[in-house]
């Protein structure tokens, strides 16, 4: 009888000590910078799986086998919104087959719709190439609106996990005071760029250009989404006797062939911005990533 008990003891002892403390609930991020933003928020909480990366165009993505298992699993869908993920996030949803994160449920989030879009189209056509009826979506190149995000977030966390809500809580307080107080220092490091002409290979910066006050004078892209041809990049060489850029900018997941050649041409500095957390060894976080563009541009404009 007391063998018996001891292996009971045993068996029982050997289960609780596999199982975890708490179930962390499972958060499928579309883009890097959400998954940077949820590890701030959810610290242990939470378990992340991260669809793209930083050197991905996130408007493009293969609906692979495993991206769709990831999903079929999660808690909590977190997406950038505004028709950014189109090519690809509906047929995940779709494939999944899960109830709980379907677009309308709590399990489903859209950073996009808790800012101010920017170049909201008053029509769309397929002649203007990848332009999205909502607004320009890469809401994430200004920084303000990463704490918008944030809070929403942090409610909706709450809401689906309502067992480790003080602690959402406590990682939200915590991360809103330390981005606030980075927000004042990056303003002022910013000042020098405010006016500043710039060509972008894409139109991806609408809120880095507004939060910073740059001047977009051109894109690389003669039509967003579309590599450009010969002739568009003999034009934007020409207009720089007339407008001049001070530099050209491109995103890490982009070619640099086209601006690189245009700066060379032009005799200015052509930056590759990392664009998102992991777009360059400096940008490991979601601090670091404002600090690297910020030095960047910065240095690219002899500030």
């Amino acid at each position: 009888m007391k063998s018996l008990l001891a292996v009971t003891l045993l068996v029982t002892s050997l289960f609780a000590s596999a199982m975890p403390a708490h179930a962390a609930m499972r958060v499928f991020a579309c883009e890097p910078e959400w998954a940077a933003l949820l590890m701030e928020l959810g610290g242990k909480d939470v378990d992340i799986h991260t669809a793209t990366s930083a050197m991905q165009d996130p408007h493009h993505i293969q609906a692979r086998p495993s991206l769709i298992a990831s999903m079929r699993r999660a808690d909590l869908v977190v997406a950038t919104g505004a028709q950014l993920e189109i090519g690809w996030l509906p047929v995940l949803l779709r494939q999944s087959a899960n109830p709980a994160i379907q677009p309308g449920k709590p399990g489903y989030f859209e950073a996009a719709s808790f800012v101010r879009m920017l170049e909201v189209p008053a029509s769309v056509d397929r002649i203007q190439g990848d332009v999205h009826p909502a607004g320009n979506p890469h809401i994430h190149t200004d920084p303000r609106n990463i704490l918008l995000v944030a809070g929403a977030l942090n409610e909706r966390l709450q809401q689906l996990d309502v067992a480790h809500a003080d602690a959402y809580q406590r990682r939200y307080k915590d991360f809103s005071g330390r981005w606030q107080a980075a927000l004042q220092r990056w303003q002022a490091e910013a000042s020098p760029l405010h006016g500043v002409k710039l060509i972008a290979y894409h139109k991806g910066w609408a809120y880095m250009l507004d939060w910073l006050g740059l001047d977009e004078v051109a894109t690389i892209e003669s039509v967003s989404g579309v590599p450009p041809g010969a002739a568009h990049l003999a034009d934007l060489l020409a207009r720089q006797k007339v407008d001049p850029a001070l530099m050209v900018i491109y995103a890490a997941y982009q070619d640099g062939k086209a601006s690189e050649w245009l700066g060379s041409k032009a005799g200015i500095p052509v930056v590759k911005l990392p664009f998102t957390v992991g777009g360059s060894d400096q940008a490991g976080n979601l601090f670091a990533l404002y600090d690297d563009t910020l030095q960047l541009l910065l240095r690219a404009a002899g500030r």
